[in-house]
């Protein structure tokens, strides 16, 4: 059985580069992929406790939730705190770092330009999930 991770990208070709470098990386993993931050919590919201992902990713930029809010919205739910969240955003400004940061992202990365340094952020995300039980 493969890592179970969560993403959620609004900008598809996005979500999908992203998926290919993590299949590359581990071809088990199981991908749960959401175009906004509501539809992402309303899925980890449903799932029980053994059917939680290893590592959730989120663009900071979303519509409904943006990455930052999605946070904030989990930040007190122990349920959550052994789960990295990490943001993968094309926004590099500052606050924004700042923000996902103190609301409880493991790692604000910038998303690379190319294909190889996105198959290296794959490489450090899956190293990030705890092999499942």
């Amino acid at each position: 059985m493969g890592y179970k991770i969560l993403i959620a990208d609004d900008d598809l070709e996005d979500l999908e580069l992203i998926e290919e470098a993590i299949i590359a990386v581990e071809p088990e993993a199981e991908l749960h992929k959401f175009t906004n931050g509501f539809a992402a919590m309303e899925y980890l919201n449903s799932r029980r406790d053994n059917e939680l992902p290893c590592l959730i990713i989120l663009d900071y930029n979303m519509p409904e939730l943006n990455g930052s809010q999605w946070l904030s919205s989990v930040k007190n739910q122990t349920r959550y705190d052994q789960i990295p969240k990490i943001i993968l955003s094309t926004s590099d400004a500052p606050v924004h770092v700042k923000e996902c940061i103190d609301s409880g992202a493991a790692e604000y990365i910038v998303k690379p330009d190319t294909l190889m340094g996105l198959q290296s952020v794959a490489k450090r995300l899956v190293g990030m999930c705890r092999k499942p039980t």
